[in-house]
């Protein structure tokens, strides 16, 4: 009882950590048009440095989830959360295009690369039964930031302008994420590999290359890359669609809010049957409800459509997304959860990244979204089949283990 007490606690402690971190890196949208008029840099140029935000998360997903198994979460949570507290003080004080890009981009991604992935391998150490629930209330935070963080960094803009609003976000990331970071440890009886004698050197990167090579790793990250291609376009383009289809810019600001608020609700309607049914038959589910949803969105005309659409569609994305760490738990080592779970976040980066790039290209070229949209459906599809490729989990321990 006592260890999957403590399990909530990190749990409750995970949650936090990804809405406020989440929120604070996800708030530059809110920050787009006031730093452009005060400054007089483009949105384009200030929006890549989210696009390169995504590519650095990743990169550093995977350099952090290997230091996080042989080192343990919290030193590398706690240094994460530092370095996201101070790259955003950095940004409110950049004075050129190039500098903001690289403080939000380069230091601020590296620094959100080092929070999700050690949370989300962690967490699964310390449950088998309620795996999936606890791994998607974890990511819970991710849904509730847009509704919460988002509002609250516009409200200070208005009063305080994008710089000052910058500085209290920074402050609030140390301040509300620090004590929660240092609540984070693996359960007892799996110490770090840094500090378990013959669990860390060269046993753990061998198994650790012996994953990444293996089936069910390659099968489960082109999964997650394809459903982050699918749904990464429509997240960022589906505002500029509503309002080419004539909706006020303020009312289809509300879409992102619906998705987000679906986000939530499937994270938990999706945790809670996994644990039921089955991890990979709610991916499955999700990603041909997702791609289905993706593709209707060239139906929807009227303000209801979109919000029938988006509800569903932000309801099926969101509640996928955690599951692939809780399926990942069962095809490989507990000793070797950080080193598979930033790798597979890598490859999921880089879908994210293309999204919007390609969105803005189709819209560009064909001066339409309607390609985008299906082609967001077709690459969805094609994401559901390659999760029929999934191996079957054995039930005698993971497919993948660590020497002892």
């Amino acid at each position: 009882m006592a260890k999957l007490h403590y399990g909530w606690v990190i749990v409750a402690a995970g949650a936090l950590m990804t809405w406020m971190a989440m929120g604070a890196l996800l708030a530059l949208p809110v920050f787009l048009a006031p730093i452009s008029a005060d400054t007089g840099w483009s949105r384009g140029g200030i929006g890549f440095a989210m696009t390169l935000n995504f590519l650095t998360m990743g990169i550093g997903s995977a350099v952090w989830g290997g230091l996080s198994d042989r080192y343990g979460p919290r030193m590398i949570l706690v240094t994460g959360v530092l370095l996201l507290g101070a790259g955003l003080a950095l940004a409110s004080r950049a004075t050129s295009l190039l500098e903001f890009q690289a403080i939000y981009g380069l230091l601020i991604g590296i620094a959100a690369g080092s929070l999700m992935v050690p949370l989300m391998s962690t967490v699964t150490l310390w449950f088998d039964k309620h795996r999936a629930l606890a791994v998607s209330l974890v990511s819970s935070g991710i849904g509730v930031a847009p509704m919460t963080v988002s509002p609250f960094a516009a409200s200070l803009v208005v009063t305080h302008g994008w710089r000052t609003s910058e500085l209290i976000l920074a402050a609030a990331v140390v301040v509300l994420l620090l004590p929660a970071a240092l609540c984070i440890r693996r359960p007892p009886h799996m110490p770090a590999a840094a500090s378990a004698g013959g669990m860390g050197g060269p046993e753990l990167k061998a198994a650790a290359r012996r994953a990444l090579r293996s089936r069910p790793f390659i099968v489960l990250s082109l999964t997650f890359f394809a459903c982050c291609a699918t749904h990464a376009g429509p997240i960022f383009h589906t505002i500029s669609y509503a309002i080419g289809c004539g909706l006020p810019a303020m009312t289809a600001v509300t879409i992102y809010s619906v998705e987000g608020f679906a986000g939530l609700v499937g994270r938990l309607l999706f945790g809670v049957l996994a644990d039921r049914v089955g991890v990979k038959r709610m991916i499955v589910l999700g990603l041909l409800t997702q791609a289905l949803a993706a593709g209707s969105y060239v139906l929807a005309t009227g303000l209801s459509d979109f919000y029938a659409v988006a509800f569903i569609f932000g309801m099926a994305y969101g509640g996928v997304m955690p599951l692939y760490s809780a399926l990942a738990r069962d095809y490989f080592a507990p000793q070797i959860m950080g080193s598979v779970l930033g790798a597979m976040t890598l490859l999921s980066g880089i879908g994210m990244a293309l999204g919007p790039a390609l969105g803005g290209w189709i819209y560009d070229r064909f001066h339409a979204y309607t390609w985008m949209y299906l082609g967001s459906l077709a690459v969805g599809l094609g994401a559901a089949a390659i999760a029929l490729a999934l191996p079957r989990v054995r039930t005698s321990g993971p497919a993948l283990a660590v020497p002892a």
